[in-house]
């Protein structure tokens, strides 16, 4: 992979990351039940990709 393309699928791991962490942080504070429950899974989803996204940035 060249240097640009690890530059880009890093800067989107980091994006996919906060997307994940608003939405966690939405879903605790604003929400409650089952919508907590199904928006905490999501987001924990969410940052999997971004970290898997991450990871393949590195190599």
């Amino acid at each position: 992979m060249d240097p640009m393309t690890k530059m880009w699928l890093s800067l989107i791991a980091v994006l996919i990351m906060g997307v994940s962490v608003f939405l966690i942080t939405f879903a605790r504070s604003k929400t409650n039940g089952l919508l907590r429950a199904v928006l905490s899974v999501i987001a924990f989803v969410i940052l999997l990709i971004g970290v898997l996204g991450g990871a393949a940035s590195i190599m």
